[in-house]
């Protein structure tokens, strides 16, 4: 028996070496680098980038300095046994001493951190170098600092760039991150990705918009998109989520509501295989099925039941109002409505089930389907949560999401299950987040932001989530944040400032990070939580087209004043809109935007982007370093005596006089100067004189300043909580109709 086992390991190793040998000679690398990477692809099943020859693009003739974001001290193996074999490879401090690597330094070209005289040599001789650098994703001032000086040196030698990043090594166990942030496996999957050649001689507007950004943020944006391209995106969001639990499943509940429940990843993965089977029954492969239910456990597994299913979760906002519920069933062709009985009894909505219901869609209750479930069926899902019940591609269509509505009728916005995993992935490449993380969410599942951001980001990346299920709870939501502890919250400006109210200054003390969006931060919200709380807000910017998000700002790239720098692998082009000299029309494209709308016009028709790009409708500056300013949407403008004015801006200058307060201008009809702007405001009183006098200090001109100014007990928002322009148009609208007809009776 032990000579067959001797034997056995004989003919092992032969194969080994035949292959080493093969794979020597195919990449004209060393026999020792061809070994190494056998037995990389051997126990990491390590995927290299898609090339025709199957591995990474071979260097240029000029020397190419690689950078990678060292995550463990496997990395530079890795890039050790796909690179040229005279590349010179700086180690880390860490792997000059590790063991693991003694093979690497026997036989490879290697110098210590620091060694900058070996790295110049090397490159004045036209030999590629390989540089660690720290692996997050939001560098301190020291990281962006040698990125700088990496960049000076490719200047001085004529060198380009490459980034590197191999996905999965930071959960092995020779991971450079703590355990607590970063879970181990024995052989994790690792995945390799390669940037394009960054060329510092060449200076030309970037697809993000920036006309002559610094070295180091190049090397930011460089290493940010590999890190990107590292995610497997072609595959469904079922398949994603359960990728999800292989890495991060042993961590325990991941997913946690306000009603106490609790969900591992695969308890979550088994729900919605029970669930799935359901679905498919009722309904037929790409059939979209509407999905009212709040932020709950619920929602979640409902969601990835339809993704299980190969069907489309179309996410219903329950606070539009039956008239635009109904509208957005006929728009999708949805003829299944999965909706909860406690929750409609709770949040009173009667009237919309009985427009649903009238309207001949029918409604199945989870709490009935729950019931009938049988022992059969979860011993079934137990054996199969693994498998999804539907195959399904990245570019299929995943959800439907209905627009705010803010301006006008909503349209169906169809996104495609690699949308959404891209637009997590972008994310995760300009935001810091690990398994330490807990993320609050108040932002409903029906909305982009909520659903992309506050649900499938976090719980892709092993963030522990907590769901609750309005927004609008202000007394309650920092009572329930002091027990939750999170560390993590997305909000809105509305929402975020009504927090803050009635909150403690303990409430929010576990918050390190607030990612704001759906509309402007005010200076008043930013400080209250800075010196109340000690959290930061960023300011992000995105629409329901892209998945949502666009742009963002963090923490080692933040300017005030704008939503950040466009996410990777996303470009931008501006168009001139007459009037308005300084900004332009905003146009959009990348892996997150979305298929396509569904019209009210052509129901259940996806009608497709022509080329790739999305009009946003946002009319926005972009400076030299690819900060973003929204000067406000393109019908957001009122043209008044021959120029275009800005009403987000005017919204802006107004916040700054009357900050504890909440405004919304308007424009209507004026028969002397085309427009003419109502200020819809909560102040009491809103003196038009004290707010000229403020106009002039702020460098407003007189146009700027609202002609007149309407009282209202508060703001309307919509669900998402994006002030509802329809109804303060109307408001406006009536207010000055009734004036007209008092003076008239006068």
């Amino acid at each position: 028996m032990a000579g067959f086992a001797v034997a056995l390991i004989i003919i092992m190793l032969a194969a080994g070496l035949l292959a080493a040998v093969k794979v020597s000679r195919q990449r004209n690398s060393g026999l020792a680098q061809a070994i190494a990477l056998v037995k990389l692809k051997t126990l990491f099943r390590l995927h290299l980038p898609e090339q025709s020859s199957g591995s990474p693009a071979p260097s240029p003739d000029r020397p190419v300095v690689h950078v990678y974001p060292r995550q463990s001290g496997l990395d530079a193996a890795v890039l050790w046994s796909v690179l040229d074999r005279d590349c010179l490879h700086v180690l880390h401090p860490d792997d000059q001493r590790s063991l693991i690597l003694f093979g690497m330094r026997l036989f490879a070209r290697t110098a210590h951190a620091g060694d900058t005289a070996a790295i110049e040599a090397a490159l004045a001789s036209g030999r590629a170098v390989t540089v660690p650098c720290p692996p997050d994703a939001e560098p301190g001032s020291e990281t962006l600092a040698a990125y700088k000086a990496l960049a000076g040196f490719a200047r001085k030698h004529g060198a380009v760039m490459r980034a590197m990043h191999v996905r999965g090594s930071s959960l092995s166990i020779w991971s450079a991150y703590p355990r607590s942030s970063a879970p181990r496996h024995l052989l994790p999957r690792f995945r390799l990705a390669q940037s394009g050649l960054l060329d510092f001689g060449v200076i030309s507007p970037a697809g993000n918009g920036a006309t002559a950004p610094r070295d180091e943020d190049r090397v930011h944006d460089l290493l940010a998109e590999v890190r990107f391209a590292s995610n497997d995106l072609d595959r469904g969001l079922f398949l994603a989520f359960r990728d999800a639990a292989d890495r991060y499943g042993k961590a325990g509940p991941v997913l946690e509501d306000a009603l106490g429940g609790k969900l591992s990843y695969k308890k979550m993965l088994i729900g919605a295989r029970v669930l799935g089977v359901r679905f498919a029954a009722m309904s037929q492969p790409g059939e979209a099925l509407g999905v009212m239910l709040p932020n709950a456990n619920a929602a979640i597994v409902t969601f990835l039941a339809l993704q299980s299913a190969g069907r489309v979760a179309a996410m219903l906002n329950y606070t539009a109002g039956p008239a635009a519920l109904v509208s957005a069933l006929s728009t999708a062709k949805i003829r299944t409505v999965l909706a909860s009985r406690a929750f409609v009894e709770k949040a009173g909505l009667e009237a919309p089930v009985a427009a649903i219901e009238k309207a001949g869609v029918t409604i199945i209750w989870l709490e009935d389907l729950r019931e009938s479930i049988s022992w059969q069926e979860k011993a079934a899902a137990f054996l199969n949560w693994r498998r999804p019940l539907q195959p399904v591609k990245a570019g299929d269509p995943a959800v439907v999401l209905f627009t705010s509505g803010s301006e006008g009728t909503p349209k169906g916005v169809v996104l495609s299950h690699r949308n959404i995993h891209a637009n997590a992935a972008q994310a995760e490449a300009r935001i810091d987040i690990s398994v330490e993380d807990k993320l609050f969410n108040v932002l409903p599942v029906f909305h982009c932001f909520g659903l992309t951001g506050g649900a499938i980001l976090p719980l892709l990346y092993g963030v522990r989530l907590f769901l609750y299920p309005s927004p609008l709870h202000y007394r309650i939501i920092p009572a329930v944040a002091r027990e939750v502890r999170p560390s993590i919250m997305f909000g809105t400006d509305t929402f975020l400032a009504g927090y803050a109210r009635t909150a403690k200054d303990t409430d929010f003390a576990s918050l390190r990070l607030i990612v704001a969006g759906a509309e402007a931060v005010r200076a008043e919200t930013r400080r209250i939580y800075r010196e109340r709380f000690d959290a930061t807000i960023i300011e992000g910017f995105g629409m329901t087209e892209t998945a949502p998000v666009a742009a963002v700002n963090s923490r080692s790239h933040n300017k005030d004043g704008t939503v950040g720098r466009l996410l990777p692998a996303m470009a931008l082009r501006l168009e001139p809109v007459e009037g308005i000299n300084d900004a332009g029309r905003l146009f959009v494209s990348g892996p997150n935007v979305m298929l396509g709308y569904m019209l009210a016009s052509e129901p259940g028709v996806l009608q497709p982007l022509s080329d790739g790009w999305h009009d946003s409708g946002d009319i926005v500056a972009v400076d030299e370093d690819g900060y973003i300013a929204i000067r406000g949407r393109a019908k957001r403008f009122a043209k008044i005596a021959g120029e275009m004015i800005s009403l987000g801006a005017i919204e802006l200058m107004v916040q700054q006089l009357w900050p504890e307060d909440f405004h919304a201008a308007v424009a209507v009809t004026d028969t002397r100067k085309g427009e003419r702007i109502v200020l819809v405001t909560t102040r009491m009183p809103a003196l038009r004189d004290e707010l000229r006098e403020y106009s002039r200090r702020f460098g407003a001109t007189d146009l700027m300043v609202p002609g007149e100014i309407v009282n209202v007990p508060e703001i309307p928002l919509l669900g998402s909580g994006k002030t509802d322009y329809v109804t303060a148009q109307k408001i406006a609208d009536e207010w000055i109709k009734s004036h007209r007809t008092d003076r008239a009776r006068k």
